[in-house]
C-alpha cells in the first residue's frame, strides 16, 4: 500500500500535525498529514489530492523528504513522505482530526505513529554528520574542544566524537565539557560505541552504534530524547537498525583511504539499499561537500565523513 505524507512546512518552520481520530488503528497518535494512493495515480498528484480533501488547502509539492517502508502486523506500506512549503488556502480540518503546528526540533517523537518517526527524524537532522579523525592523540585535547566549539559555531549540528586512542573517559570528560554549548546551538554530540557513557551525560549526548553491536541489541539502548546511530556496511543492518536507531550510515560508498581493502558499494548500491532502509540513511567513506547533492538525490539523508570535514 503506498501511502502519501505531506510535510507541509510554513513560513516560520513549523511543521503541521493531524491526530489519528477515535476508532481508526493508532487513534490517538499523531501523524503528518496524507493517505493512499489511488490506482494508477502519480505520487504527488495523489498528495496533492489527499490534502485538499484532508485540509482544504491547494498545495504545490516541493521535493521528496524520505521513502519508509513499514510493516504494522499483517500489513506492508510505503510512507512516501514529500515537503510541501507552498499552498492556497488555510489548513483545516475537514474529517475530523485535531491539528496543530509544531517546530519540529521540539516535537516528541513518541506522540507520532511508529511508521512516521522517521520523517519527523529526517526532518531534524542536518544533511552533514563530521566524525572526528581516529589518529588524534589525546595530547590535543584542548585542541579539539576548541575545533569542536567552532564546528558547532560555523552550523554543524551532529557530531561523532570518535577518539580510538583516547580513554573512553577521556572522550566523555570531552562531550561534557562541549554540552553546554551543543545544547545551546541545538546540536548533538555522539560517542562511538559508549552507551553508558551517553546515557550518563543524558539529552544532547548519543551514541553511534558500531557494526558488531548490532547485532547484540534488541532494543533501543537510548531513551528517545538522544540519537542512535547505527553503522552500517550491508542491507541486513539497515533492517536492524529499524528498531534501534534513529538513523544509520552506510560505507564504503566510494573507495576510502581509512579502509584501502573494503570494495566500495558505489551509488547505485547506495541507493537500492537506501530505498530498502526504513531510516534516514547518511552516506559514509570517500565522501566530499559536494556529494551531499549526490545523497540527497538518491533518498539519502546526507553525507558523513572525516576528512573532508575537517
Amino acid at each position: 500500500m503506498h501511502v502519501m505524507a505531506g510535510v507541509m512546512l510554513d513560513g516560520r518552520g513549523r511543521v503541521l500535525l493531524a491526530q489519528r481520530p477515535p476508532g481508526k488503528h493508532l487513534a490517538g497518535l499523531w501523524e503528518f498529514p496524507g493517505g493512499k494512493l489511488e490506482d494508477g495515480e502519480a505520487p504527488a498528484a495523489g498528495l496533492v489530492r489527499e490534502l485538499r480533501e484532508e485540509l482544504g488547502v491547494e498545495a504545490e509539492v516541493a521535493g521528496p523528504l524520505i521513502r519508509v517502508p513499514w510493516r504494522y502486523g499483517d500489513k506492508s506500506l510505503l510512507l512516501d513522505a514529500r515537503t510541501v512549503t507552498r499552498w492556497q488556502g488555510e489548513a483545516v480540518s475537514l474529517e475530523g482530526q485535531a491539528l496543530q503546528w509544531r517546530d519540529p526540533a521540539h516535537v516528541d517523537v513518541a506522540m507520532l505513529a511508529p511508521a512516521d518517526r522517521p520523517i519527523l527524524r529526517a526532518l531534524q537532522l542536518p544533511q552533514r554528520y563530521p566524525i572526528t579523525p581516529a589518529d588524534v592523540p589525546v595530547e590535543a585535547f584542548d585542541a579539539w574542544r576548541r575545533r569542536l566549539d567552532e564546528a558547532m559555531l560555523r552550523g554543524e549540528r551532529l557530531i561523532l566524537l570518535r577518539f580510538p586512542l583516547w580513554p573512553r573517559e577521556r572522550v566523555r570528560e570531552l562531550a561534557a565539557s562541549l554540552l553546554p554549548a551543543a545544547r545551546e546551538h541545538g546540536a548533538s554530540l555522539l560517542l562511538s560505541g559508549d552507551v553508558e557513557g551517553a546515557r550518563s551525560l543524558g539529552a544532547g549526548v548519543g551514541v553511534q552504534l558500531k557494526a558488531a553491536q548490532l547485532d547484540a541489541l534488541v532494543e533501543r539502548p537510548l531513551p528517545l530524547d538522544q540519537y542512535v546511530g547505527a553503522s552500517c556496511h550491508d542491507a541486513g543492518q539497515l533492517l536492524q537498525a529499524t528498531s534501534l536507531a534513529d538513523f544509520a550510515t552506510l560505507s564504503p560508498v566510494a573507495a576510502t583511504a581509512s579502509h584501502p581493502d573494503h570494495p566500495p558499494l558505489g551509488w547505485e548500491r547506495f541507493a537500492t539499499m537506501v530505498e530498502a532502509a526504513s531510516v534516514p540513511v547518511y552516506a559514509l567513506g570517500g565522501m566530499t561537500a559536494g556529494d551531499a547533492a549526490m545523497a540527497r538525490r538518491l533518498g539519502g539523508q546526507g553525507i558523513a565523513g572525516i576528512r573532508g570535514f575537517w
